[in-house]
């Protein structure tokens, strides 16, 4: 048969719909045409496989070649197809069986001597293979990433003649045995390196308990970015579901091996990032920084620096959980449920209320300073905590369960609380979640209502409020609300 069809997987996003290679050999002048919306690098690879096929002493067909990558309106980028090229030319003029690639799915770039060379977005391609049913061949330097999808049989390749001779019958290649060279983690900075800074840490564990967002405020040195990056030691451990995800991002927007999985990341950007940057774009939709911190912290430091447009197009996802990039040829959707932690100084010179008296910023100048920050960013992040200076004092003695693994015990049971009781942390509830999870004696709800009226709240900050509440109930393991949750969360609304 002159026709032969082998299976290979697109990147779209963190997507990877299937794509169907089929090579079709007919009589006529010698010639190869490549059909179904390729992009450059697609285009060239006829000249990669017409290379790799007669460096591995193969018989390239004299015929006229048709190669269709179906379905033929999604485009398809990258060298990922060379190696499904190859195979279906060489089952179509029966150097290879046809029979031997139906049950496979094939990824790989080809060199012009036949080795194979690794790709990008692996790990999409073999979760969406395993639940095809399909064996995945692939490099071998993606191997191990794509046994990350358990119940996938990997076959690793180094060059197209190991392939072929597996198909033959000559030589069987086994499924490839993870060696877990993926799973070093890496440990998290212990939160007993940074000294005092009492309220600060106790916000910390309030966030990592609820998964509430958090902007520290103080002068500089006090201790905010420390704070900040002991954020994800406090977390709960990913699931392997979340786990996953995390690593199939990092799949697809880096061509570097996946490292410390399954770790929940911390992303820090520098205030000069784009908007592109931050949230995903470009011709061709890539993701950003909100993305690569999906099921981990997204830390902005120095953040009244940042574009004021940048920073606004953070308030979609931060209530979503996701973003939608529209180009005009596509739209991808990545997800971005991150935990965002800020950190900025009081005033332009950063000294504002230090007991220095150093602070010569006039209050015109304090004013435009924070109005880079916009009330509706402000109010999507639940804990404004101000952080002071502390008196010096070198080598200051660890107190007795100030370490990360006893604030990450606390933080589990909360969390066990929450998921228990609701199925997800406090800071996801929505307004039914609330008016179940969250009752309140009538005298209190009254006091509430009083006191965000008063400090002029809007209703997203007064539920927020309601949220940061019962996170602080399930850190003392009371089933109620009481008026002493509802007083120290509106603290944390009052203090910038």
């Amino acid at each position: 048969m002159s026709l032969a069809i082998v299976h290979s997987r697109a990147q779209v996003g963190i997507d990877a719909p299937a794509v169907t290679v089929e090579a079709h050999l007919a009589n006529g002048l010698p010639s190869l045409a490549l059909v179904g919306l390729p992009e450059a690098a697609v285009k060239e690879s006829k000249d990669r496989v017409r290379s790799a096929i007669l460096n591995c002493a193969f018989e390239f067909p004299q015929r006229r070649i048709t190669l269709s990558l179906a379905p033929a309106d999604l485009p398809k980028d990258g060298g990922r197809f060379d190696l499904a090229i190859a195979l279906g030319i060489l089952a179509a003029s029966g150097q290879v069986p046809i029979a031997a690639l139906e049950p496979m799915e094939c990824l790989g770039e080809l060199a012009l001597s036949g080795a194979i060379r690794p790709v990008r977005g692996v790990l999409p391609a073999a979760l969406a293979a395993r639940d095809a049913g399909r064996t995945l061949v692939v490099p071998l330097a993606n191997a191990e990433e794509a046994s990350l999808a358990s119940g996938l049989t990997v076959i690793a390749v180094d060059h197209l003649l190991e392939v072929a001779a597996h198909l033959n019958g000559h030589t069987v290649l086994a499924p490839y045995q993870a060696q877990g060279l993926l799973r070093q983690v890496q440990p998290y900075p212990d939160l007993a390196e940074v000294q005092g800074q009492v309220a600060a840490k106790q916000a910390l564990l309030v966030a990592a308990a609820g998964s509430h967002n958090l902007l520290f405020s103080g002068p500089p040195g006090t201790g905010k970015t420390l704070l900040a990056s002991r954020l994800p030691g406090l977390l709960p451990a990913l699931d392997e579901q979340e786990a996953l995800q995390v690593a199939a991002i990092q799949s697809v927007a880096s061509h570097a091996p996946l490292q410390a999985w399954p770790q929940r990341p911390f992303r820090n950007p520098h205030h000069s990032a784009s908007g592109p940057a931050l949230v995903g774009g470009g011709s061709r939709p890539q993701p950003g920084e909100i993305t690569l911190a999906h099921h981990g912290v997204l830390f902005l430091d120095e953040l009244p620096e940042f574009d004021r447009k940048v920073l606004e197009v953070l308030r979609e996802p931060l209530e979503s959980g996701h973003i939608v990039i529209a180009r005009a040829r596509d739209k991808v959707r990545f997800p971005a449920r991150f935990q965002l932690v800020a950190a900025m100084n009081p005033c332009p010179c950063g000294f504002l209320g230090d007991p220095s008296g150093r602070c010569r910023c006039s209050a015109e100048q304090i004013q435009r300073y924070r109005g880079k920050l916009s009330g509706p960013l402000l109010d999507r992040i639940d804990l404004h905590v101000t952080v002071a200076r502390e008196t010096t004092t070198l080598n200051a003695p660890t107190l007795a369960g100030d370490d990360t693994a006893s604030a990450a015990a606390r933080v589990a049971a909360a969390r066990r609380i929450q998921m228990a009781r609701q199925g997800m942390a406090n800071a996801f509830l929505d307004l039914p979640g609330l008016r179940a999870h969250c009752r309140l004696a009538p005298s209190d709800q009254q006091w509430l209502e009083n006191a965000c009226e008063r400090l002029a709240l809007s209703l997203r900050s007064a539920h927020r409020v309601l949220k940061v509440a019962r996170t602080l109930a399930d850190l003392q393991a009371q089933p109620e609300l009481g008026r002493q949750h509802l007083a120290e969360a509106l603290q944390y609304r009052t203090q910038l």
